[in-house]
């Protein structure tokens, strides 16, 4: 079954950090989609392949080397 998880980011993400986000994590095992809204990150991935922790430290890793730091 799909989850979502949302991540809050600091700044809008522009197409090309978009981009690169979805090379980082969308073809990881588990993640089904990623869609980036204004300053937030919507990730739809399956938790029985990738759980939640896992997701977020490699989402919020990716966002940091896109120079974006995720809100808490």
């Amino acid at each position: 079954m799909a989850k979502k998880a949302l991540f809050k980011v600091d700044e809008k993400v522009c197409e090309e950090c978009s981009l690169a986000l979805r090379r980082f994590i969308g073809r990881m095992k588990g993640v089904e989609s990623i869609d980036v809204e204004g300053g937030q990150i919507a990730v739809l991935f399956d938790e029985t392949k990738m759980a939640e922790e896992e997701l977020g430290r490699l989402t919020r890793d990716s966002l940091e080397k896109l120079g974006h730091k995720v809100i808490e």
